[in-house]
């Protein structure tokens, strides 16, 4: 049963994460129900484990049918993958608490000025452009790569967001650039937790294979109905996300 379960769990969390981010939003909580008594750090390395696979494969997905400025997001996904494993050290020494009662906060706004900005990430009109649009690109992946490995939740929505807010980018192309990102942000924190012991190889290889069925699913879907589709798949995410990190953080 407890394989049924974290499975059809990882298959919903690719095939979300794949669109817009938030995949952790279901299969973390998944693995914390299963697995009551389990080291929170092993299930968070098992979550890793499934999900790097999952936004690899949309990476693949998204790259061969969408245009990414290669030149930008190549040099951001390395920032992302030292600012995480960075990130991932400082939680070992300073607690991430004070962002968990913020966090809702910080979404709403997002969700807010996504929802007041209409036409927010419906055109792709990049901002930058040669070495600007690599420094821009690079300054995004190094912080939310230090955030993702110092808290995570909400990563690849902000991903999405600050590519739309701050480079101009369209929804589509947004998500596809986050998703290298989030692979490089993923991989460096599972290579943090595997050092550590801290994954369950048993279940990763099953959870990854479903995985990686939702993100071709869902990415093949992003890619056939485009920006508005996924700009509404966002604001369904980040409101999930909103109701899930305040919960944690004030009814818990």
């Amino acid at each position: 049963m407890e394989w049924i379960v974290v499975t059809l769990a990882s298959l919903l969390a690719g095939f979300v994460d794949s669109i817009v981010g938030g995949g952790g939003l279901i299969l973390t909580p998944a693995l914390f129900a299963t697995f009551p008594q389990a080291h929170p750090a092993t299930l968070f390395g098992s979550n890793k484990g499934a999900s790097v696979w999952g936004t690899a494969a949309a990476t693949w997905q998204y790259g061969r049918r969408v245009q990414l400025p290669w030149h930008a997001v190549l040099p951001a996904a390395a920032a992302a993958f030292i600012a995480a494993m960075l990130g991932a050290w400082t939680v070992t020494q300073i607690s991430p608490g004070f962002l968990r009662k913020l966090l809702p906060f910080i979404l709403l706004l997002i969700l807010g000025y996504t929802l007041v900005k209409k036409e927010l990430g419906r055109h792709h009109q990049p901002r930058f452009a040669g070495g600007a649009e690599t420094a821009a690109a690079s300054l995004l992946g190094a912080v939310i790569g230090f955030y993702d490995g110092f808290f995570g939740p909400g990563t690849g929505s902000f991903f999405v967001f600050l590519f739309v807010r701050w480079l101009g980018y369209d929804f589509l192309h947004s998500s596809a650039s986050a998703k290298l990102l989030n692979t490089a942000s993923n991989l460096s924190a599972l290579m943090l937790f595997a050092w550590k012991g801290h994954v369950w190889w048993h279940f990763v290889a099953v959870m990854a294979v479903a995985n990686v069925v939702g993100s071709t699913l869902g990415s093949r879907l992003a890619i056939k109905h485009g920006t508005g589709f996924v700009r509404g798949v966002f604001i369904v995410v980040v409101s999930a996300l909103i109701l899930k990190t305040g919960f944690d953080a004030y009814l818990r």
